[in-house]
């Protein structure tokens, strides 16, 4: 028997609106390593001109961008917090994406948490799940 995974439901016209409409985006999980998934949609996200913020803090820069230590530290606003975090650890970046005022929240893959993708969606933003934001700008956007 396969597990169904829960989806977020969004059709593919509401995550291109998504994608067109937002251009901010805090990065959590951020890594200077090239070999790693968020360093490498890191660097996409950039050169298609979206203005991302990277969270990790371990790190004081990533991919020449200074690197906050939280979403609440970025000192200008951020409309998408992007998470490349174990599930265990997605509820306090929701938490931070709400006070922040963030519009949206994407769980890549492995990042998923039922609890936090609610609490996302209960707070009023949009959430994303099960999915790549390159993969998914790969696919509806060129």
């Amino acid at each position: 028997m396969v597990m169904k995974m829960p989806v977020d439901r969004l059709s593919d016209g509401e995550v291109r609106k998504i994608l067109t409409k937002y251009r901010r985006i805090a990065l959590v999980g951020a890594s200077p390593k090239p070999e790693r998934d968020a360093n490498q949609v890191m660097r996409y996200l950039l050169e298609k001109g979206y203005e991302v913020y990277p969270v990790n803090p371990r790190y004081s820069e990533v991919l020449g961008k200074k690197c906050y230590p939280s979403v609440l530290d970025i000192p200008d606003n951020v409309e998408i917090v992007d998470l490349f975090v174990r599930p265990e650890f997605t509820m306090d970046y929701v938490e931070q994406a709400i006070k922040k005022g963030a519009k949206v929240v994407w769980f890549q893959f492995g990042t998923y948490d039922r609890e936090a993708f609610r609490k996302a969606k209960e707070a009023g933003l949009m959430a994303v799940a099960h999915r790549c934001i390159k993969q998914e700008h790969e696919r509806l956007m060129e």
